[in-house]
């Protein structure tokens, strides 16, 4: 929660990626404004805002940003994705931060001939209508439609 901004020149060099998990901490941002005021209530929040601001400024300097999440129930990445708009990235970086810029990151192929077949598509363009993202029409994972 408390990334020191001035470490992402840094990490953008050495090609650190920055996974904010965003969404595991969002909905305690709203219990802890309704705490009463407090050191801590103070510290937590104020790491909160730090890391949407991070989001921007991580993107902004070149650090690469992925979409991931340890919270339950699993498959909540778009909603990381959603989070990672609200925190100020472009919407086609915050989509390829769940999808195509992680597989590039890890080092797995993209749409390329003989790469794994993981698709999700939509019927409206999720970069310009983000709620789309929990509603794909299809999945399709490893060859396999799944949806």
């Amino acid at each position: 929660m408390h990334l020191d901004p001035d470490l992402l020149d840094l990490m953008a060099g050495q090609g650190t990626a920055y996974v904010p998990t965003l969404s595991a901490f969002a909905e305690s941002a709203e219990a802890w404004r309704g705490r009463e005021s407090s050191a801590r209530r103070s510290d937590w929040l104020l790491g909160w805002q730090g890391m949407i601001d991070n989001v921007r400024l991580a993107h902004e300097a070149g650090v690469t940003v992925l979409a991931g999440t340890d919270t339950f129930p699993c498959g909540t990445v778009a909603n990381e994705s959603r989070w990672l708009l609200r925190a100020g990235m472009p919407a086609e970086e915050a989509l390829g931060a769940a999808s195509w810029t992680a597989r590039d990151w890890l080092g797995l192929p993209g749409l390329v001939d003989g790469a794994p077949a993981d698709l999700v598509a939509y019927d409206r363009d999720p970069a310009a209508e983000p709620q789309v993202l929990g509603q794909p029409k299809r999945v399709i994972l490893r060859g396999r439609i799944m949806r």
